[in-house]
Parts: structure tokens; C-alpha cells; sequence
């Protein structure tokens, strides 16, 4: 049961994820983001700063560290706010979350039912290739537990 509560939570996370999927990359502006918008609404570093409560100097190492990716996501946050943008912050798997633990767990049956095949071939009881699969598919089926795969 709770296996499946875990997948059902899984396939709604790949769905809501799904539109930032990096097939749908955005680059991030050279100079960042902040920096981007603040210029396009013809905002000066200045203006910005008394949105934001801060000194202009400021508002220089905030676009700055934003860049060079080293900014906090609070600061990143006010600065949203003071452009009037919503700051969008997401892990986004390269592949679903539900194709990520299937090839996890296949990764590992195929490792354990390997060492189980290589003693089979030398004493010419081997598998074929489809017999192999399907005892992979077996062994993920009757063994691996989704919070067993990360070990």
C-alpha cells in the first residue's frame, strides 16, 4: 500500500514537473535574471534598491551574485517581489521520477542476477537473453523495495 501511495505521488509530481522539463530549456540571461527584468522595465538599480531596502551598491552584488549563481533564495525572493515577478524554484528530474527508481531497480536486479548468471554460463547452464529479462523483471517485481534502491 504504501508502495503505491508512493507511486501515485510520483506520477503527480512528473505531471506537475513536466512543463520544465529540460526539453522545454530556457537559458538563464548572461547578466541573470534580475538584472534582465530590472533593464526591460527600465527600472535603475537605484529604484530597485528602494523597493528593496537596499543601496544601489547593493543591488550591484545582489545582480551580481545572482549570475554568478551563488545568491541565497531569500534574497532572490525580495527581489521577485520588488519587480513584482513570482520567483519559480523547482528540482526538475532529467527523466520522470517514475523512470528514474524503474531504471534504479532494474540497474540493481541486472547486477545481482549478473554475478547469479556468470557462475550459470561457466557451468553451461546459462540464460538467454530473455530468459534474463524476465528474471530481472522478476527480481525488481519480488525484491527491491523503493527505499533499498539509493543505498
Amino acid at each position: 500500500m504504501k508502495n503505491q501511495n508512493r507511486q501515485i505521488a510520483r506520477q503527480r509530481l512528473d505531471k506537475r514537473l513536466s512543463a520544465f522539463r529540460p526539453d522545454f530549456h530556457f537559458g538563464v540571461p548572461s547578466k541573470g535574471w534580475v538584472r534582465a527584468i530590472r533593464d526591460a522595465l527600465g527600472m535603475t538599480a537605484p529604484q530597485l534598491g528602494r523597493r528593496i531596502g537596499m543601496k544601489p551598491q547593493s543591488v550591484a552584488g545582489l545582480e551580481k551574485s545572482e549570475a554568478g549563481g551563488t545568491i541565497q533564495l531569500k534574497t532572490l525572493r525580495k527581489a521577485a517581489e520588488a519587480l513584482d515577478c513570482t520567483l519559480v524554484y523547482a528540482l526538475v528530474p532529467k527523466t520522470s521520477l517514475e523512470h528514474a527508481v524503474h531504471s534504479r531497480a532494474r540497474e540493481m536486479a541486472r547486477r545481482e542476477i549478473g554475478r547469479i548468471a556468470h557462475s550459470m554460463d561457466l557451468e553451461a547452464q546459462g540464460l538467454t537473453e530473455r530468459e534474463r529479462e524476465e528474471q530481472i523483471d522478476m527480481h525488481v517485481h519480488e525484491h527491491l523495495v523503493e527505499r533499498d534502491l539509493w543505498e
